[in-house]
């Protein structure tokens, strides 16, 4: 295969409708503002991924910050640990959080996915794997167990063994309510995940969490601030549910951190916010070494992918922010599982939808 590259980076804002918006106790999410990033090369071939920037703000310096770092770029090599050491070693005195690190880990996602494609493989196929069923479970946010009660039958009958919703909008007995009409309606066998989002001090999360133990909950996400490692930690020692975090860490240093401080019983690292795929697999690594279950989060396209050679690999998360400008979203199976898509990451745009939604 001919080396690859790089010619130019382009970047596209874009404003995607949800086919479910998200309210969580941290704010609601009621469309995905999108960053859609392709790397041309000059052997013809383009690598694609997009970035979600949380809020319409965020576009247009996402965009101006890819202009920026393009130039850096041009004429080297489409290889996405070398990139990536280049950029850590120009940005070393900044940092690489925040704006920068959804730039740079979201250009490592494209950079595999121009080399699968030149390959004519999924990008599984060069971590070493192949394409395998992952199990996915389906992400909502703040819901009102009568409103939303046949839509959440519906996730069942699409074939998801496993719910998450979010709590922390109010009082601990709204909690309660929340999750005990939430479990009457998808049965004790389905898998039932919460997530608090960051909203908690560690002493009411202990509070909150010993009340839901009776629930059988798979885990509690985020139930204090996510930098709060010892938070966590304090929050951890005394709850009997598994305690997960992780969307928040920005690169493998980060989980590296996390472990050492036992602030949570599984890891879900953010493709967008680790370092991409490169930075995936040093967490990976790391969370093996800790015996530590793997879910991801968003993303679920290319998710799919790190999964599947991920060796402590628990969940996929479902959340499909991407859907509406992709020729072919992500779809799960009769089982409940995504199995990763190729050549590359096996997403291409709907250039008509890309033009519609334009930001």
């Amino acid at each position: 295969m001919e080396q690859l590259t790089i010619r130019a980076l382009r970047a596209r804002p874009a404003v995607a409708p949800l086919a479910r918006p998200v309210r969580t106790a941290s704010g609601a999410i009621e469309v995905a503002p999108l960053v859609l990033l392709d790397v041309e090369t000059a052997q013809g071939i383009t690598g694609s991924a997009y970035l979600f920037a949380y809020t319409p703000l965020m576009l247009e310096p996402l965009v101006a910050l890819v202009a920026r770092i393009a130039p850096l770029l041009q004429g080297r090599p489409a290889a996405p640990v070398a990139v990536q050491q280049q950029l850590e070693r120009q940005f070393r005195l900044l940092g690489r959080q925040g704006l920068l690190g959804m730039v740079l880990s979201t250009l490592d996602m494209a950079l595999w996915d121009a080399l699968g494609r030149a390959a004519g493989l999924p990008v599984v196929s060069l971590l070493g794997g192949a394409p395998q069923p992952v199990r996915a479970y389906d992400s909502w946010g703040l819901v009102d167990p009568a409103r939303d009660a046949a839509a959440l039958e519906r996730s069942l009958a699409q074939g998801f063994r496993a719910i998450k919703i979010k709590l922390g909008e109010g009082d601990l007995a709204q909690d309660l309510a929340t999750v005990r009409a939430v479990r009457a309606i998808v049965g004790e066998g389905t898998a039932l995940m919460v997530d608090y989002n960051q909203s908690l001090a560690p002493v009411e999360a202990i509070r909150r969490i010993r009340a839901l133990e009776p629930f059988g909950l798979d885990w509690v996400e985020e139930p204090v601030a996510a930098e709060d490692l010892q938070g966590h930690a304090q929050v951890r020692a005394r709850s009997a549910i598994a305690i997960q975090t992780g969307e928040n860490w920005w690169f493998p240093r980060d989980a590296e951190r996390a472990i050492a401080a036992g602030a949570c019983d599984r890891m879900m690292p953010d493709l967008m916010k680790i370092g991409g795929i490169t930075g995936w697999l040093g967490v990976a690594g790391a969370a093996q070494a800790a015996s530590m279950p793997v879910s991801s989060h968003l993303f679920p396209e290319a998710s799919a992918h790190v999964l599947a050679v991920t060796p402590t690999c628990d969940w996929l998360e479902f959340m499909d922010f991407g859907a509406a400008v992709l020729a072919e979203p992500v779809r799960i199976d009769a089982q409940g599982c995504v199995t990763a898509r190729g050549p590359g990451l096996g997403m291409a745009w709907d250039e008509a939808a890309v033009a519609r939604y334009a930001a």
